[in-house]
């Protein structure tokens, strides 16, 4: 079996999962999973492209970037009401304790998937289409952490680095970079907030 075939094998298998462990969900936890497993889909879906491994389409790089920022900032906190967890729920107590970070990853995602709409047509890194920005001179800054994976967090990712940073300072970005980083807060909130499937 080709690696492509086993990647489509383990996605089937991750996606059913996600849809047994969403049975019985109902309300506003119903809502917050759906919303989560629409964005999980989103990212697999559009990850090859960012790798280069498909042809670079700038429209599909900015609807990506739409339903990410409709499913982020205070569309995704609100989700979030006190008393809300336990199974169902795959969120940690946590969240409520820590609102603060929470809200600021919610927040900072809401702002890259706004600046990735609009570094849309800068491409990819190292070609794929488009225009290639000069801002991360050449080399990726992202230290080559795979994208959505490694756990990293706010502390030591890429991410921090541009915490401050508006949708503007973004657009100025090869797409691929910000996609990145919209990987990598997703990770870290996942990493801190969202209970491990049993």
């Amino acid at each position: 079996m080709k690696i492509t075939g086993i990647s489509a094998v383990i996605a089937t298998a991750s996606i059913a999962g996600a849809v047994w462990a969403h049975s019985g969900a109902t309300g506003v936890v119903k809502e917050r999973m759906d919303g989560m497993m629409a964005m999980g889909k989103s990212v697999k879906e559009i990850t090859p492209m960012m790798r280069g491994q498909t042809d670079y389409d700038p429209e599909r790089v900015r609807a990506f970037a739409e339903d990410m920022r409709q499913h982020s900032g205070e569309a995704l906190t609100r989700l979030f009401p006190e008393g809300t967890t336990g199974a169902p729920s795959e969120a940690k107590p946590n969240i409520w304790t820590d609102w603060e970070e929470f809200a600021a990853l919610a927040e900072q995602l809401h702002t890259l998937s706004e600046g990735l709409a609009l570094a849309a047509e800068n491409g990819l890194m190292h070609g794929g289409g488009g225009q290639t920005s000069s801002m991360m001179g050449g080399e990726s800054r992202m230290g080559g952490q795979a994208m959505m994976g490694g756990g990293s967090t706010m502390g030591n990712s890429a991410t921090s680095e541009f915490r401050n940073y508006g949708p503007e300072e973004f657009s100025e970005m090869p797409a691929d970079g910000v996609f990145m980083m919209v990987s990598q807060t997703c990770s870290a909130c996942h990493t801190k907030f969202r209970a491990e499937a049993k």
